[in-house]
């Protein structure tokens, strides 16, 4: 019991920087969306390695136990996904940019251009990650993957299947796996031979989706302060041009209904004043 409560404690600093190493990429891939761009990192997702595997890891590796922080640069773990193959060096470089900073590089891998002989693809950056803690700061070692979709699902059943056959896989659904991986790695190539028409259509659909929570968050700001009849006013024109109008009507909308808002009469009088 005093064993599990000391792995626990160990274990601490891991959690607290995945989640804010999660946080960090996700902001990035929040603001490119916010500013109606197109975002390299689709996803970010992250996990503390469960006990038992790390230990089971350690005695295969034989790291001591006293040395498994040092040693064992996978215990915290990020994946952060792209939907291209390119998209994959674009989130490299903004690590790289971060170096020194706010995390510190230890070494990369890149098993996209250089890939396993099981067909595995991803590129990896062992980083050294300060976290704050309630007894100082602690440097620990962590994992950033970075993969396309692809690459992501075949690595998760590959993954899943090395659990099941304790790395043991029998030759035959290797054999499949290596298919199956080259299948991804044509898919991303397809997928990237059509981006600009991909991205160009998600562009679209990222702006008329926030020009929509604009008109909305502003209606009801407009009905908060008073000015019901407008607020309902629009609120009807905004149905009418959901149902058939285009992104240009939308955009009109809006200005129009900025144009009542007590706060932006308020700037509009301070700058005739």
């Amino acid at each position: 019991m005093n064993k599990i409560r000391e792995w626990k404690s160990v274990l601490l600093p891991y959690d607290q920087a995945v989640q804010e190493i999660k946080i960090k990429f996700k902001a990035i891939r929040n603001e490119y969306r916010e500013m109606n761009e197109y975002s390299p990192i689709e996803f970010v997702t992250g996990r503390v390695k469960k006990i038992s595997s790390i230990i089971e890891k350690a005695k295969r590796r034989d790291i001591p136990e006293n040395m498994i922080t040092e040693l064992m640069e996978d215990i915290a773990g990020i994946r952060i996904m792209c939907q291209f193959k390119d998209d994959i060096y674009k989130v490299v470089n903004l690590i790289r940019k971060r170096d020194g900073k706010d995390l510190f590089i230890v070494y990369e891998k890149d098993y996209i251009n250089d890939y396993k002989e099981s067909g595995y693809r991803s590129y990896h950056i062992i980083i050294k990650y300060p976290v704050q803690t309630a007894f100082g700061e602690k440097e620990i070692l962590a994992e950033l993957q970075i993969r396309t979709l692809a690459m992501n699902f075949w690595a998760t059943i590959e993954h899943s299947l090395k659990y099941k056959y304790k790395e043991n896989i029998p030759d035959e659904i290797e054999a499949r796996l290596i298919r199956a991986a080259e299948a991804a790695a044509l898919l991303d190539e397809e997928m990237y031979e059509i981006r600009k028409e991909i991205i160009n259509a998600q562009l679209a659909f990222e702006e008329k989706s926030n020009t929509v929570r604009d008109i909305t968050d502003n209606i009801q700001i407009l009905s908060l302060s008073g000015n019901m009849k407008e607020a309902i006013e629009f609120q009807n024109r905004f149905d009418r041009i959901w149902e058939s109008g285009t992104q240009d009507d939308l955009i009109d909308l809006l200005g129009e209904i900025k144009e009542y808002l007590p706060r932006y009469k308020i700037l509009e009088n301070g700058h005739k004043e």
